[in-house]
């Protein structure tokens, strides 16, 4: 049981993080978008993309702490570790093409 809460609690400070980006500090915390020039920065549709960001976490999120949790009750804890970081990072190709596709000028 311990893995699992402790599972949820990455979970919750990831939710956290993404709950407090917005306009202001994404030049700090966005990685990619840190490194940009300002003509870049510019040309970038920061406020669509925060907004499909945090939608894309906030869903990624409630769907692999269903999947951990209930993937504890068939699995060991070893089990449940590979199906928790599998579950998070199987999407991010997606997000990453997707990133690209929709929100560059």
């Amino acid at each position: 049981m311990k893995i699992v809460i402790v599972l949820i609690l990455t979970n919750l400070f990831i939710l956290l993080v993404m709950r407090s980006l917005n306009e202001n500090n994404a030049k700090y915390l966005l990685a990619g978008y840190n490194t940009m020039s300002k003509e870049e920065r510019e040309n970038f549709k920061i406020k669509e993309y925060l907004i499909y960001l945090k939608k894309f976490w906030n869903k990624l999120l409630l769907y692999n702490s269903l999947l951990t949790i209930s993937s504890y009750f068939f699995l060991d804890e070893l089990g449940v570790v590979i199906v928790y970081s599998i579950s998070l990072m199987l999407p991010l190709p997606i997000f990453i093409y997707q990133s690209n596709k929709n929100f560059k000028k």
